[in-house]
């Protein structure tokens, strides 16, 4: 090989020059930036989605529960705006009661309680008669005794990545009692 190309490829390896260097880290900088920003964005619409699928179907689940335990029961015995008192088919006192504390619906039946609802914020029961008002809605009931339909209905939520997120609107349910009256 000649000197003049030696030189030349000397010259050629030298490697990149400190404006090169800064350029291509700030460039990579902002490549890793973007790539993060949509990394933490994504994980989070997706575990939002999750929280959402898991609390629709714990409240369709909590829903039917107790629209078969309200269709089969003998008679409401009593309530109050956050708990339901109903005599079972079998003469068995079954409550549903909400803790505004725990943010929990439990079912309580022969001392046994399940949870049926976890992180709820809101729950209310109303007692209405079979005879409606108008398209959907019935007559107050004044007492327990009176009550041919049972409104229930509810908010939950819960904390992700440290802020509280509400997914879905208030689920509730219109619950028509078959036994009662009769």
């Amino acid at each position: 090989m000649s000197i003049e190309r030696l030189q030349w490829l000397q010259r050629r390896q030298r490697g990149f020059s400190l404006v090169e260097t800064l350029v291509s880290v700030a460039v990579g900088s902002l490549v890793m930036a973007v790539i993060a920003t949509l990394g933490y964005y994504g994980s989070l619409c997706m575990a939002v989605s999750l929280n959402y699928t898991a609390i629709d179907a714990a409240s369709e689940s909590a829903v039917n529960q107790l629209t078969r335990d309200a269709r089969r029961a003998n008679k409401v015995t009593s309530y109050t705006t956050n708990s339901l008192v109903l005599e079972d088919f079998d003469g068995a006192a079954l409550t549903y009661a909400y803790d505004s504390s725990a943010r929990t619906l439990t079912r309580t039946k022969y001392g046994v309680s399940t949870i049926l609802l976890k992180e709820c914020d809101a729950l209310t029961f109303v007692l209405g008669k079979r005879n409606p008002t108008g398209a959907f809605e019935s007559f107050p009931a004044a007492t327990a005794a009176e009550c041919k339909v049972i409104e229930a209905g509810w908010r939950c939520s819960r904390t992700i990545l440290g802020r509280k997120t509400t997914t879905g609107s208030l689920a509730s349910a219109k619950i028509v009692l078959r036994r009662q009256g009769t």
